[in-house]
């Protein structure tokens, strides 16, 4: 078991957000948090990797307990995380963006190069000198996600990756994701876009006001529309 999430409770002062959270990721496993906004999948990343500070519960990766550790150390032990909001440096170049990611080679986790990130996103390879902040938001979002795999992590949680791209860089975004699947990566996946999620995920787990209301396959959860209806409907 690469993750396991064992009720996991989360609040921002006062107000609870999350409700005795579980969750498990095998590895090259994709798991695919589903939910509407607010729903609480966000603050369920930020509270698996230390974010967010007043929270209960327990986290287990790869065997280590992480639940009290910070941030820097759960991502050092090779859980990484990549953010909704993009957190590039503008004014330094694609590849040097990458050198900022990048950490010694870990047992048991693919060991990522800029060659290798630039085989699994092309488009980055073809600006690799041009100024982060001068390319697409698609672009930068690849270079989110390629600056975190150079630090050879051996599971990946991704929020809203797909969130205000174009439907094309959406499908090469997803044939990276299932590249890596491949290579035996686990990834925690918080999304919206449902076509996009069925086409990469192996699990789903459906978060409503911060609970988890369904956890399947994901054959399950596309055969049944109430599912849908119930928790996913605008």
């Amino acid at each position: 078991m690469r993750l396991e999430v064992h009720k996991l409770n989360a609040f921002y002062g006062r107000a609870q957000i999350l409700f005795d959270i579980s969750l498990k990721l095998e590895r090259g496993e994709v798991v695919a948090l589903l939910g509407r906004n607010g729903a609480g999948k966000s603050t369920t990343l930020k509270s698996i990797v230390g974010l967010v500070e007043q929270r209960s519960g327990r986290v287990v990766f790869d065997g280590h307990d992480i639940t009290q550790a910070p941030t820097a150390r759960i991502a050092r032990a090779g859980l990484g995380y990549v953010p909704e909001d993009r957190r590039i440096f503008t004014e330094l170049s694609v590849a040097e963006n990458l050198l900022v990611g990048r950490q010694p080679p870990r047992p048991g986790a693919p060991a990522w190069t800029e060659a290798r990130l630039f085989q699994l996103f092309p488009n980055l390879g073809e600006m690799r000198g041009r100024a982060a902040g001068e390319i697409s938001g698609g672009e930068q979002q690849m270079l989110t996600i390629a600056r975190t795999l150079m630090g050879n992590p051996a599971a990946l949680m991704l929020d809203e990756p797909s969130e205000g791209l174009a439907p094309l860089i959406v499908e090469q975004l997803g044939r990276a994701i299932l590249t890596l699947k491949q290579q035996g990566m686990s990834i925690l996946l918080s999304e919206q876009n449902l076509h996009f999620a069925r086409a990469i995920g192996d699990r789903v787990s459906i978060i409503e006001k911060g609970r988890i209301r369904f956890e399947g396959t994901m054959a399950e959860f596309a055969n049944d529309q109430t599912i849908s209806r119930m928790y996913l409907a605008v």
